[in-house]
């Protein structure tokens, strides 16, 4: 019944749209004439006019396809509403039958796949009828209908009933994708989306394993092909850039899902996935560049996730090495896949970096192969545009020094020196072959300059002992001013690079450092044992960093306006190297001397980075502020939050006041005070004050080690300290008519009064509960009385102005 229902809606709809196109074309025929208009013969005479002037004739304007209500829920709706309720109400019938249990399980898939069959003929007959053929919907709709049903019926006799094998149900399969393919090709769009749907989800409903991997991937890669020709011969550019996303995303899951001895296929087919899909692209009407280097870019991506689970093997490096020259092909043959091949240079260095810090064996084979890639196909395309380039600088220079970053001991020191001085002949010959094009920036001339000062500074740093290994970025800076006999503009443009090569020496020693902060921010106790030497630190970081800094200050045009950029750079170097020598006094390298001295080594730290930012407040802000945001933020992530002495063990010194927390916080809200700027410094200070205060109260309790309960008179202990404070701020605010200071100690004393009330009040009892409320009852009450005498004062009456003379 619901299916003749549907059947007559649809038909319904078919006459209306009929009706109303001959309608139209009534109306279109008819001319209505052009009646003159007669007067009545006792009015009086209208008097004549000048005739208008001509109006200029009006453009025809290009005429647009008219969708007006009638049209769409009397024609267009009706049609794809019905195609949909064909589905819906077979799925119902479907359903109806199990639930009753009236059909066995085959007579209810044969079922399924007649009405499957009967879509499919009433689509043909649709393009036949009379009644239907000059409207296509009615096709389109009845073919995606009867491959969405065709699919569902695989999916009752595979994986639901068992009624077939695994071989057998992908061989229907195959069937009933290329059917679906066909339609789309004969019926259009819709059919093509219900092919796309049905022939990617096909997989799924039989079992993505039931044949196979291997033929699943030439499922895969056959349905996919079929797409992209069929947008090509369509000019669909959603249908291809929609296949190539759902083949992406079946490789993500394979990915995913299958072992590791099952991935190599999966190597091949997004090889075979990213060129095909980027030679489609451009056949298939996709326009712009970066959707055409989409395909080869995921692929390079998917690519960083499968050689991990080869265990970056000789294979996964195969795989990778080969979709990369896919890529430098592919942009040397269209030169909008460029980004590709740019991508494949960049990607390379996290591969070489994830493969070394693994152990893979295939990885230090690799390498010399992944650089003359890059290096001789980017150099021979270099003067085609600037991307190639790039190709050849990052994919050679990039790499080569990750992997000396990461491992070090792979090669002896002359080895690296060798692939260093390596590099910098072939960016020195890349920059020979674009001398020609001087002085217009050109980046194959500036960029192989750079990378040869680099390579350069690197050999002379691998050559030479540590102890002059300062030397390299002056060795650097003489390649540049080698290099102004070419182009004078060089050593200005590159004033960065002598920093980049103390950049690549100090790198070791950097690492070793980010190491020790990463885990010191996740409050480690013993970030000491991952620091590099003394030695180290002092030689490459301090040193060399200010040298370049005094060199700076010395010759302020030396750098130009890298000048901005180098200054922070080398400073940071520096700070970083003064941190691994201020951590070198006491040492602290196992549990006992962190919790003897672990918090007093990090307030003296703290208290140093503070007082070099309050003394360079007035003198250079933008420094100094990074100091004392830096400080600021280490009190308040180590000292309050993650390693407060309050429950991690650790030694502030048995003198109260003069511990070292207390004094730790005064220091800070000191210097903070005293920094004259917006109402949130004052904020700061005060929470810092407020700190130092409790601090003092909770080491007069429990000593030295101040983890431990909180006792009674602890507790009055805070509330009476945290009164005479909030009345120390009234009154300071109230002397120096500061709003700041009142507000501060308003709030304070309005804690005060509901940690008495909530907190201190349920704790005591009998005469201590009526002193604590008497007491602070006084305080309130000669709170109140100075505020009110002294800060809320009438404004006095201005007198009236005298009047203004009359002259």
């Amino acid at each position: 019944m619901t299916i003749v229902l549907l059947l007559a809606v649809i038909a319904l709809s078919i006459a209306l749209a009929r009706l109303h196109r001959r309608v139209a074309a009534l109306e279109a025929r008819l001319v209505a004439p052009d009646l003159p208009i007669t007067q009545p013969e006792q009015a009086a005479p209208v008097p004549a006019r000048p005739p208008a002037p001509p109006r200029p004739p009006r453009l025809p304007r290009p005429s647009r396809p008219r969708i007006d209500f009638e049209t769409l829920v009397g024609s267009r709706l009706p049609v794809w509403i019905g195609g949909l309720a064909l589905v819906v109400g077979g799925i119902f019938l479907v359903r109806l039958s199990i639930e009753a249990g009236w059909l066995t399980p085959a007579i209810r898939t044969a079922l399924a796949a007649l009405f499957a069959l009967a879509l499919l003929i009433g689509s043909e007959g649709a393009r036949r009828i009379p009644a239907t053929s000059d409207d296509p919907r009615i096709a389109q709709v009845l073919a995606g209908a009867g491959i969405a049903s065709a699919y569902a019926t695989l999916y009752l006799a595979a994986a639901l009933y068992h009624l077939i094998g695994p071989a057998t149900g992908f061989a229907i399969m195959l069937g009933v994708t290329a059917l679906g393919l066909f339609l789309a090709l004969r019926h259009g769009p819709p059919t093509a989306v219900m092919a796309l749907v049905g022939g990617f989800a096909a997989p799924l409903v039989a079992g993505y394993d039931a044949a196979g991997i291997g033929a699943l991937l030439v499922y895969l890669g056959l349905f996919v092909a079929a797409l992209l020709a069929l947008a090509i011969v369509r000019g669909w550019a959603w249908l291809a850039l929609s296949a190539l996303v759902a083949a992406f995303g079946w490789a993500g899951l394979l990915i995913a899902l299958l072992p590791p001895a099952s991935l190599g296929g999966i190597g091949v087919f997004l090889i075979a996935l990213a060129i095909g899909g980027s030679l489609a692209a451009p056949r298939a009407a996709i326009a712009r560049p970066w959707l055409r280097a989409a395909p080869v870019l995921v692929a390079l991506m998917q690519m960083l996730a499968l050689a991990p689970m080869l265990d970056f093997s000789a294979l996964a490096w195969s795989f990778y090495l080969t979709l990369s020259a896919a890529a430098l092909f592919l942009a040397w043959r269209d030169a909008t896949l460029l980004p590709a091949a740019i991508g494949a240079g960049l990607l390379v260095t996290l591969l070489v970096a994830l493969g070394l810090v693994q152990g893979g064996n295939a990885t230090p084979l690799a390498l010399p192969v992944a650089l003359s890639l890059f290096g001789a196909g980017g150099g021979a395309a270099s003067r085609r545009a600037p991307g190639w380039v790039v190709v050849a600088l990052t994919g050679t220079a990039a790499p080569l020094l990750v992997a000396q970053t990461v491992a070090p001991s792979l090669l002896p020191p002359m080895v690296w020196a060798l692939a260093d001085l390596a590099l910098a002949l072939a960016a020195a010959f890349l920059a020979h072959r674009h001398r020609d094009r001087a002085g217009r920036g050109d980046l194959g001339l500036v960029g192989g300059v750079a990378v040869a000062a680099l390579g350069i500074g690197l050999t002379v740093a691998a050559i030479l002992p540590v102890s002059l290994a300062m030397l390299a970025p002056l060795a650097a800076l003489g390649v540049l001013l080698a290099a102004a006999r070419f182009d004078p503009a060089i050593p200005h443009r590159l004033a960065l690079f002598p920093v980049i090569v103390l950049l690549a020496l100090a790198l070791p020693p950097l690492s070793d450092v980010a190491q020790a902060l990463a885990v010191s921010t996740i409050w480690e106790e013993l970030p000491y044992l991952h620091l590099p030497p003394a030695g180290d630190a002092a030689r490459l970081l301090v040193i060399p960093a200010l040298a370049l800094l005094g060199a700076s200050r010395w010759q302020r045009d030396l750098f130009g306006p890298a000048r901005r950029i180098i200054l922070p750079a080398t400073a940071a170097i520096a700070i970083a190297g003064i941190y691994v020598l201020l951590k070198q006094p006491l040492a602290i390298a196992t549990p006992e001397a962190f919790r003897s001295r672990g918090f007093i080594e990090r307030a003296v730290l703290t208290d140093l980075t503070l007082i070099a930012g309050g003394l360079l407040w007035f003198r250079h802000r933008p420094l100094a502020t990074a100091l004392v945001a830096l400080a600021l933020a280490r009190i308040l992530w180590f000292d309050l939050l993650g390693l407060n002495p309050a429950w991690v063990p650790q030694a502030v010194g048995a003198l109260p006041i003069l511990n070292a927390v207390t004094l730790h916080l005064a220091l800070a809200a000191a210097i903070v005070w005293r920094l004259t700027g917006p109402p949130r410094r004052s904020l700061i200070a005060a929470l810092l004050t407020l700190a130092a205060t409790l601090a003092t109260i909770r080491q007069i309790a429990h000593g030295s080690l101040l983890t431990g309960p909180v006792g009674l008179s602890e507790n009055g202990g805070y509330s009476a300290a945290m009164l005479a404070l909030a009345i120390l701020w009234l009154w300071r605010g109230i002397a120096r008519h500061s709003a700041d200071l009142r507000r501060f100690g308003l709030t304070l004393l309005t804690l005060t009064t509901l940690k008495v009330f909530l907190i201190d009040a349920s704790a005591l009892e009998g005469v201590l509960r009526i002193l604590s409320f008497m007491a602070l009852g006084g305080a309130l009450i000669g709170i109140g009385w100075a505020y009110r005498r002294f800060v809320i004062v009438t404004a006095p009456a201005r007198s009236p102005s005298p009047p203004t003379p009359v002259s």
